[in-house]
């Protein structure tokens, strides 16, 4: 009998594979990657057309003799790895470390593990596409020239083993720059008035909003407008202006690409990039599911297309049809046309097969994976169904010449929402009364109640916003989002609490030294538009050695000025004024992996070391001790006092030695300008 080799990149798909082809079937896996560019050196011959030095990746020794020795006793060698440009480059560098000849490579792909899929992809064999391979080498080569050259160069200039990465320093700067909008935030003062009128013949009073005056829409930015609105009211006639009935649809989304499905399992099951990835992964390669044996339950997790294949479109429908009803099933297909490039013709996310639904699967997951499975489940199916449809009523009443307005909704008909409703979605508006009301209701404003509102800061990035930034800012691609995320906060650049990202000390420190020294590589549109020129490589209109050698010299330029300016201005240890507990010799401040502190200069011999607690020159407001930087246990820097914990005083905003002139209280800087730090009293004054 014949003997075939199918080589996939993950143990775990061998047993599932394995199962679906037979005997006459050798599965292996090559583990990832085989070989890759050196660790010690750039790998790159920049003076010879930038020719890639590939090696045996270490460890994978072993791997390869195995696999060879497999090849040998074969017949025919299918290579299965990923449906995406990774797997593709992953199924190149196999081919050539196994020495296969061109008239031996049968390159397979599914964008499932079912027994159709993979059998489908075994009676139709392609050689390797070596676009989608250049494509993959064109950026493993442009991010190791961003970080081999630049992290030395860090490295140098705030002390300690940093790196730089082409697209990691973009995500930073993003946040960066979001914190720096969020510290020179102003709050502004606003009012807001509720009416509450009398209809007559009913005992439930109708609340409605101020919008306005004749003028049009108004927003109140103080209480002596405020005061005017009300002595403007005060004793007039009210009535109903105008009442509109109508309807609004609200669409039923389209099915998961990685980015929509990082974002929602971050809000709805809080869940971050890394943990989502993995769990997909899971179910993509295989799970047991008792009475189907080891199945991959989704398709392909690395996606930016939101296609559907017509068979499980088709199967979708039919099984809405049957269990929801004709009502609830869409006829035609959502399209989803952006103007987008659609890595690798992929699908969306989905499930394998419908008719797994959670309940079916549910002992056979862990918890973590049936949550994940449930919610792309829901997903896909609310995508073949109707919209969702509310009624609407919008009331508009004057009271002299100002306006209000009240507004109701009824879900008329769930549509999709019958299976799937997202964190935000709207609440019906319950004001039942609206809907009763007409020109001709007799209407009398009873009462106001009054708000004093301030306006908020644009809130701190979590992973799901970051996500979508980075997606629509076109930077990076569904296999870099969740690498990138966990990489800034692995390198203690950025901190995550409570969801939130912030920058740390250190983050702060690459960052201005990479907007200082490199601006086109934290340039957001250069990054962006380096991927629109790895798409054209992917499709095969641009070369790939033409992106690296516009690349390189620019590159080459800014590190070489760089380091000219280090040479120039050599970086001392700064001598601080607090001397060794050990040897008494005054310690000095050091950067470390969390920040500065500080260590004796008597190293290697005296290996004393102390947290270090920069003054900023600033006296407490509460016990007049300093004022010093502090840092969370996650690295986010914030301004204390000395005297912690006798006194408990601490500030997200730099305090100022300045008292307000109008409360006498303290004063933060807020970018230029100094900004009393109670909100209700809200003084601002520029920085001097």
């Amino acid at each position: 009998m014949a003997k075939y080799l199918v080589i996939v990149e993950s143990p775990a798909k061998v047993k599932t594979i394995r199962k679906f082809l037979g005997s006459n079937y050798e599965v292996v896996a090559s583990q990832g990657h085989v070989r890759d560019l050196p660790k010690s050196s750039l790998g790159i011959d920049t003076e010879h057309d930038f020719e890639p030095r590939y090696i045996t990746i270490r460890g994978k020794g072993d791997i390869l003799a195995h696999l060879r020795r497999e090849v040998k006793k074969a017949d025919k060698v299918y290579l299965a790895t990923d449906p995406d440009r990774e797997g593709e480059a992953i199924s190149w560098h196999l081919a050539k470390a196994l020495k296969l000849e061109d008239k031996d490579i049968n390159r397979i792909s599914f964008n499932e593990i079912t027994k159709n899929a993979v059998k489908a992809s075994i009676k139709e064999p392609r050689k390797i596409d070596m676009n989608l391979v250049d494509a993959q080498q064109s950026r493993r080569i442009l991010d190791r020239m961003v970080g081999y050259r630049i992290s030395p160069v860090l490295w140098e200039k705030v002390k300690r083993g940093l790196s730089a990465g082409r697209v990691q320093s973009v995500a930073l700067r993003i946040i960066c720059d979001r914190e720096a909008e969020i510290n020179a935030f102003i709050p502004e003062e606003y009012w807001t008035i509720d009416g509450v009128f009398k209809i007559k013949g009913e005992k439930k009073p109708l609340i409605a909003k101020y919008t306005g005056d004749e003028k049009g829409n108004r927003t109140i930015h103080s209480e002596a407008e405020l005061n005017e609105i009300l002595d403007g009211i005060n004793g007039k006639t009210a009535a109903v202006a105008d009442v509109k009935n109508g309807e609004r649809i609200r669409k039923a989304p389209l099915p998961f690409t990685t980015s929509t499905l990082q974002q929602e399992a971050a809000k709805s099951l809080n869940f971050s990039t890394q943990k989502t990835m993995r769990i997909a992964q899971q179910l993509y390669e295989g799970v047991d599911i008792e009475g189907e044996g080891t199945i991959g339950i989704i398709t392909y997790l690395r996606t930016d297309s939101t296609r559907v294949a017509t068979e499980a479109d088709m199967a979708a429908r039919e099984y809405i049809k049957n269990n929801y009803g004709v009502d609830y099933y869409a006829p035609l297909d959502t399209k989803n046309d952006n103007g987008k490039k659609i890595q690798d013709a992929h699908e969306a996310i989905r499930p394998t097969d419908i008719e797994l639904i959670p309940a079916k699967v549910k002992d056979s997951l862990s918890r973590d994976q049936f949550r994940l499975y449930q919610l792309i489940w829901k997903r896909f199916v609310a995508s073949r169904m109707q919209p969702a449809r509310y009624e609407t009523s919008t009331a508009k009443l004057t009271v002299g010449e100002h306006h209000f307005s009240a507004s109701a909704s009824r879900l008329a008909f769930d549509g999709f929402m019958s299976v799937y409703a997202e964190e935000e979605d709207e609440k019906p508006e319950n004001n039942s009364m609206v809907s009763g009301l007409s020109v001709d209701s007799k209407v009398s404003l009873e009462d106001v109640d009054t708000k004093q509102h301030f306006t908020q800061p644009p809130a701190h990035y979590t992973e799901a916003t970051l996500v979508k930034t980075l997606e629509e800012l076109g930077i990076g691609r569904p296999s870099t989002y969740a690498p990138t995320i966990t990489t800034i906060i692995n390198r203690r650049y950025v901190a995550k609490e409570n969801r939130n990202l912030y920058v740390t000390e250190l983050g702060e420190a690459v960052n201005t030294i990479m907007m200082k020294a490199f601006p086109v590589i934290v340039d957001v549109n250069f990054t962006a538009n380096m991927e629109s020129l790895l798409d054209g490589v992917a499709d095969g209109s641009i070369q790939w050695k033409t992106v690296v050698s516009n690349f390189y010299p620019d590159l080459d330029e800014a590190v070489k000025n760089a380091e000219k300016e280090l040479e120039e201005v050599k970086i001392e240890d700064e001598v601080s004024d607090v001397p060794c507990d050990v040897c008494g010799k005054m310690m000095v401040i050091k950067y470390g992996p969390h920040g500065k502190f500080l260590a004796c200069p008597g190293f290697p011999e005296c290996r004393n070391t102390k947290p270090y607690l920069e003054k900023i020159g600033v006296p407490c407001p509460k016990c007049g001790k300093d004022i010093v930087i502090r840092k969370t246990k996650k690295g986010r820097k914030y301004y204390g006092c000395e005297g912690f914990p006798k006194c408990d005083f601490m500030s997200w905003q730099k305090p100022s030695d300045r008292k307000c002139p109008d409360c006498g209280g303290y004063m933060v800087e807020k970018g230029n300008k100094l900004v009393c730090a109670d909100e209700k009293c809200g003084y601002v004054m520029e920085k001097k």
